[in-house]
């Protein structure tokens, strides 16, 4: 009798305690991060800057939660952006300056991973840009070979010459992976990509996919045994500027055509928002789902805002008012952007936050509420003390940017930049903000800064304080900040350009350009960024285009 007695105990504490796992493993929070693409900090509805912005869901998130004014990255960039968040870090610890670097190394232990460590099923659809891409020689950037295997896994999978295991071998169970094409195969129920060629008329646009997909992926695992970590990185408002009709017809052509698409593009992400949030709610568990919001980098408006045919200057239709630059500086205009925060179990809503935040927080605040530990390999601090503690201090007394031979740092309310022999110290509480330097009001303060980010600096991986200015180089700082504003290019009529690449590239006259045909001449020649472009052409996957596909 006590024998079995005995044993009868022991399976109610082993019943009690997987019961205790069991719940604490569901109670914690999902968590979901939405990260869009050169979208300016003015883009949102909620930041009351233009009338002309419809972003409701979005909007609405905002209002549930918190919204930080003063939001960061940690890179006026695409791909450092993205390394940053991933790993948690700045970028600088380990090599990835910036897009052209590819340093990032499949060493960093990512976010993914370490939430899948603590129990968490982990998913991730759109844009990576953290991949190695080989060229059509079959050369990694660093001039090696790739692989066999990698070659043959870009060809069968339709993807160009790259690696397409990149983002499973990070922690993500499953994913959507991304594409630059707009419009994109559709994809089958576990989220894998589908092989072989698909038909133009089968494509659909792929903010619609990348939305779809998560609101899939929230409905296989919510409520159940382990939370949810969602990762929806959205192709928008990047370039290529297309959207559906039913976006476009949401606002005035009497607009400039550029802006409309990147409203309309912006407004799909919105739909996109919409569609996680309903999904969360009808299956029970927006209350306890922690939602990051964040831009990935300022908008690119190449100096001037010109809504010219073609190509022209390269402004993606997005704007950064009432900030200074854009991106590819480490102004305000490059690296403030969207930032938003929602957790209704957890952070009490309807909160404006004026305090610096930079992405590294949004990664440790995810952690801690995911139960894992912060080590000192994590640079962010989590932020649910000051947003639901009463904390007032700010989170971190120094948030730090290299980028490009750019330099800057920001500590309360002044930053000091340097760029080549320039430098600044601005008053971010001011109305003049960037526009006017108190470099020489205040020679104490900027020495104090400069000194902290020369010293953080020369702790990266490649230390120094005087790296050459590269990309927006000196007539970004003429333009911006120094009085010497750069003249507007003329306005270029609409010509058959592109058509004339066609009859210029397709060699044979076979009425095809084949890759070796599109690239051309190696000699000199950007090989990968051709190669890249020659495939996002290539709508219907065959490995050649026809002059439909180059025009269009």
């Amino acid at each position: 009798m006590i024998y079995s007695l005995k044993h009868f105990i022991g399976f109610l504490l082993l019943l009690f305690v997987s019961e205790s796992i069991l719940l604490s493993e569901t109670s914690k929070p999902n968590i979901i991060i939405v990260f869009t693409d050169d979208h300016g900090w003015a883009d949102l509805g909620i930041q009351g800057v233009f009338d002309d912005v419809k972003t409701p869901y979005t909007d609405q998130l905002a209002e549930s939660g918190v919204r930080f004014t003063s939001g960061y990255v940690t890179a006026p960039q695409c791909r450092p952006s993205r390394a940053g968040l991933m790993s948690g870090r700045y970028q600088n610890r380990f090599g990835l300056e910036d897009n052209r670097h590819n340093a990032y190394p499949w060493t960093e232990y990512t976010i993914a991973e370490r939430l899948r460590d603590v129990g968490y099923v982990t998913g991730m659809a759109g844009k990576w840009h953290l991949q190695g891409q080989v060229d059509s020689l079959g050369k990694l950037p660093d001039g090696s070979d790739a692989s066999k295997e990698v070659i043959e896994a870009g060809i069968k999978y339709n993807l160009g010459v790259k690696d397409p295991g990149q983002i499973q071998h990070h922690g993500f169970m499953e994913h959507l992976s991304g594409t630059m094409n707009t419009y994109i195969a559709t994809h089958s129920p576990d989220g894998w990509d589908l092989g072989g060629i698909v038909r133009h008329e089968d494509r659909r646009y792929r903010l619609e996919v990348q939305a779809e997909w998560s609101a899939n992926f929230i409905k296989r695992h919510a409520g159940g045994a382990k939370p949810f970590f969602l990762y929806t990185a959205f192709f928008a408002p990047h370039v290529p500027l297309e959207a559906p009709e039913k976006y476009l017809s949401r606002f005035s052509k009497d607009m400039p055509l550029r802006r409309q698409k990147a409203l309309a593009m912006i407004s799909a992400v919105d739909d996109g928002v919409g569609l996680i949030t309903k999904t969360l709610q009808d299956e029970g568990v927006l209350k306890n789902t922690l939602i990051f919001y964040i831009g990935d980098n300022g908008a690119p408006l190449k100096i001037h805002k010109l809504d010219a045919p073609g190509n022209g200057p390269g402004w993606d239709g997005s704007l950064n008012d009432p900030w200074i630059g854009e991106k590819g500086m480490l102004t305000e205009g490059g690296i403030r952007v969207p930032f938003l925060a929602s957790w209704p179990a957890g952070i009490p809503g309807g909160q404006v936050d004026d305090r610096p935040v930079i992405s590294l927080d949004a990664i440790a605040t995810a952690l801690v509420a995911g139960g894992a530990e912060l080590d000192d390999n994590i640079d962010g601090v989590d932020l649910l003390p000051y947003l639901a503690g009463g904390l007032n201090a700010n989170s971190q007394d120094y948030l730090y940017w290299r980028w490009a031979g750019q330099y800057a740092i920001r500590s309360g309310n002044w930053k000091y930049l340097k760029a080549g022999k320039r430098d600044y110290l601005f008053d971010l509480s001011t109305e003049a903000h960037e526009s006017e330097n108190l470099i020489e009001q205040f020679p104490t303060i900027a020495k104090q800064l400069k000194n902290e980010l020369i010293a953080w600096s020369n702790e990266q991986y490649e230390p120094g304080f005087n790296h050459p200015v590269g990309y927006a180089g000196d007539r970004y700082f003429d333009h911006y900040l120094d009085g010497k504003l750069a003249p507007a290019p003329a306005r270029v009529a609409p010509s058959n350009n592109r058509q004339s690449l066609f009859k210029r590239r397709d060699a044979n006259n076979d009425g095809f350009v084949t890759l070796s045909e599109y690239i051309g001449d190696p000699k000199g020649r950007n090989i990968p960024a051709l190669t890249k472009r020659f495939h996002a052409l290539d709508q219907d996957g065959d490995s050649r285009l026809n002059e439909h596909e180059i025009e269009n």
